[in-house]
């Protein structure tokens, strides 16, 4: 028996049907079991540890969760939407927004009752839940967890429709859901579409494009874009199955429910985003990127909360003179080709819920130029969080610059770089470095580079800039410490960034 637990703390889920298009505001309700296993697919390659959990494991327990079609216990849910125009150059579109609103402190069981996991698999599938950040479309936050005991009574599984047999009175609703197919049922679905492919007279473009989307993997099948299935033609996935469900009447109703009560939200310091566009910017850019990301921060902060509203701990003015540091530290992060493609934003005094709308809220970034890059939010949470995923919330003996350190005081007898490292150790009221050693260059992507092939200047005008070469150090602290540590001039933009070293490197 397997029962997880899922909540959605923005109280929305939204989620349109395979098939229907976005105007017919219609939801999938409840999450298809294809929708949940695409989501714990897509959260095993963008957050997990893939040695540590590697892809036959997640093979063998998504296609255990495939043998068998799961049953749900739904809380209550009322059909709703927003309508507003999209913004097109030729002419506004009206676009219908449909979602189920629900309950932030009600919870959606989903309930397997054969199923029986082993304790790598268990091992596996808690930690999908615990990174999991949303299931249906991006603005459906959930909360995921395995329950070790459940003992209610699931409301919606599948069947036939259910009849009361005294008085005729139909007790259920039917809806179809998109399950996935087991490995060997989509092996053999495979090669008879493969077959039948070869005796049919289709034009190149269109076989390859079928091809494309009958991959040998079964993991690879569930995976694929939707964008593909329908550019190939599919009117249905076809790694999955449809399976008739009953529900009960109304239980996405049409009607107003009563207010759901707002939930506490929990503390946070931190929140990380993907970045998507063409090109990704250099990592040698990362001042420039960080200060697109902080216009559009504000940008969006007036737009949600009031030009007069926008929080001191986001703008970083209006602070008191003995905290200064205490505002937002936007730190992108590059992958492994030295391209920005998440970028962390960091607030030492806490995210409020005021910040935590505005940071909902941005899906977008805008350069100077009429570059574009989308943002999708990954989690809100402690720093903590985040340790699995980016190195520098990470905790230490030994940090590297990973950007060029730049001086934020003229430099005097007595009062050289290292002694202004250690300055703003004291002045943030963190445990000094032990020992300060100067490196002439990095090279974080197999690349040597110096400091001056860093971007090392803020777009900002008349700014007072003591140093404008840079420098590279190795901070070494007698205890562990915590990052992010970023330090000197425009250190709330990713320069002065430091990595931990770890003992082999």
């Amino acid at each position: 028996m397997l029962t997880l637990s899922l909540s959605f703390p923005g109280g929305r889920y939204h989620a349109t049907p395979w098939g229907r298009h976005v105007n017919e505001a219609d939801v999938a309700w409840p999450p298809d079991p294809w929708r949940l296993t695409r989501a714990l697919i897509a959260t095993w390659y963008r957050k997990l540890d893939h040695q540590l959990y590697p892809e036959t494991l997640l093979t063998s327990l998504l296609g255990l969760l495939a043998a068998e079609p799961p049953h749900y216990r739904l809380p209550t849910a009322v059909h709703s939407h927003t309508r507003h125009y999209m913004p097109n150059r030729q002419k506004s579109t009206l676009i219908f927004d449909a979602f189920a609103r629900i309950d932030p402190t009600e919870a959606l069981i989903v309930h397997w009752p054969g199923c029986q996991l082993n304790d790598a698999q268990t091992a596996l599938l808690d930690e999908l839940l615990n990174c999991i950040g949303y299931v249906g479309r991006a603005e459906s936050w959930v909360e995921a967890k395995r329950l070790g005991d459940w003992s209610g009574e699931p409301n919606c599984f599948p069947g036939s429709t259910q009849i009361d047999q005294e008085t005729g009175e139909i007790q259920t609703e039917p809806v179809h859901l998109y399950a996935p197919l087991t490995p060997d049922a989509y092996a053999n679905f495979q090669q008879q579409m493969q077959s039948g492919l070869a005796l049919r007279k289709l034009k190149t473009s269109e076989l390859k494009s079928i091809k494309k989307t009958l991959p040998i993997s079964w993991l690879a099948a569930v995976g694929l874009d939707t964008a593909d299935l329908q550019n190939a033609g599919w009117s249905a996935p076809p790694a999955a199955q449809k399976i008739l469900y009953q529900r009960p009447i109304q239980a996405l109703k049409s009607s107003v429910a009563s207010r759901a009560k707002p939930k506490p939200s929990p503390s946070a310091d931190t929140v990380r985003y993907a970045v998507y566009g063409k090109p990704l910017m250099r990592e040698l850019d990362t001042i420039r990127f960080a200060e697109h990301v902080r216009r559009a921060v504000m940008g969006k902060a007036k737009w949600t909360l009031g030009e007069t509203a926008i929080p001191p701990l986001l703008s970083g003015h209006g602070l008191n003179t003995d905290n200064r540091h205490c505002h937002a530290f936007f730190l992108p992060q590059a992958d492994s080709n030295g391209r920005l493609d998440h970028v962390l934003i960091h607030v030492p005094a806490g995210i409020d819920g005021d910040m935590r709308r505005v940071f909902g809220a941005l899906k977008l970034v805008k350069g100077f130029d009429g570059q574009e890059w989308r943002l999708m939010l990954e989690h809100i949470g402690q720093r903590e969080d985040f340790e699995n995923v980016s190195p520098i919330v990470q905790s230490a003996s030994v940090w590297q610059s990973r950007t060029p350190y730049l001086h934020p005081w003229h430099c005097k007898k007595d009062f050289d770089i290292p002694a202004q490292i250690r300055r703003e150790f004291r002045e943030r009221q963190l445990a000094e470095p032990t020992e300060i050693r100067l490196l002439p260059t990095i090279k974080p992507h197999g690349r040597e580079l110096r400091p001056i092939d860093f971007q090392r200047f803020r777009s900002k005008r008349g700014l007072a800039q003591p140093d404008t070469r840079g420098s590279f150090w190795q901070l070494i602290f007698a205890e562990p410490v915590t990052g992010p540590l970023a330090l000197g001039f425009g250190c709330h933009f990713g320069l002065g960034l430091f990595t931990p070293v770890k003992a082999n490197e």
